[in-house]
């Protein structure tokens, strides 16, 4: 079955696994989960590039091989989230930026007002945006509205590994938006990013639940699978759901051998 390509701001994609850089043993485990993964974009957090060994997280990403996907973890504010893309422009980051206002350090969850407001501004301003936001489907076609290139809505909280938490939410999001939807945080195991794709998302972006596994690079290479299974089923097209059985060898012309 052909497919086509995952597009954000006029760049194709062909996996449709985004992952992260943080939390894992070694830099040497990352290069080999990333490998696994087969995932073409690498989000980095730009206020932790630097490593606590010294040197910089970058000087350990291919960037003739990923894209490289600078986002805003850490930012409170909108004024400090659109400065942050400012720095990763001047930087020769690119302008396509993974953008995230939190408004609880202890949630995660984000600030809807201040990101909508630095997705107006910041797209404007040229970024390729993609937000990380609640699932609530009337602030996802207001991103849109704002000059978001796609929507992503959490799964569940940042890091929890609960999975999709509220598929039905995800779902309407998906009937309300244009652009590409994808489930960004709550991601705890492949078949949570098979759900994901199952629902018509474009794609998962994950971290945690890569780095924090016990074996990273295998859980790279499974979640790898999930999104392509998920996505394949997806576009199969999956029977509907029925309270009854229903025969899987039907019973017409079949001869009554009880007469």
């Amino acid at each position: 079955m052909s497919d086509t390509n995952l597009v954000i701001g006029g760049k194709e994609f062909s996996s449709r696994l985004i992952v992260g850089t943080g939390k894992y043993a070694s830099m040497d485990v990352m290069k080999q989960a990333h490998e696994a993964s087969g995932a073409q974009i690498v989000t980095v957090a730009l206020r932790r590039v630097a490593l606590p060994t010294g040197g910089s997280i970058l000087d350990h990403l291919d960037t003739t091989r990923y894209t490289l996907l600078p986002n805003t973890a850490g930012c409170y504010t909108a004024d400090e989230a659109i400065r942050t893309c400012y720095l990763a422009r001047e930087a020769g980051l690119g302008e396509m930026v993974k953008l995230e206002v939190i408004g609880d350090p202890r949630t995660l969850f984000p600030d809807v007002l201040g990101l909508l407001e630095a997705t107006r501004t910041l797209a404007r301003d040229g970024f390729t945006v993609m937000p990380y936001t609640n699932d609530d489907p009337v602030m996802a076609k207001k991103l849109e509205d704002a000059g978001a290139a796609v929507v992503m809505p959490l799964g569940a909280p940042i890091g929890s590994g609960l999975g999709i938490r509220n598929p039905y939410n995800i779902k309407i999001i998906l009937e309300t938006v244009s652009v590409p939807v994808i489930v960004d945080a709550g991601v705890g195991t492949a078949s949570d990013a098979a759900i994901a794709m199952e629902l018509g998302c474009e794609g998962v972006l994950m971290n945690t639940a890569i780095s924090g596994a016990q074996d990273p690079v295998a859980m790279a290479r499974a979640m790898r699978l999930g999104v392509e299974g998920g996505r394949l089923a997806f576009r199969a097209g999956r029977i509907g759901k029925k309270l009854y059985a229903t025969a899987s060898s039907p019973l017409e012309g079949v001869p009554d051998w009880s007469s």
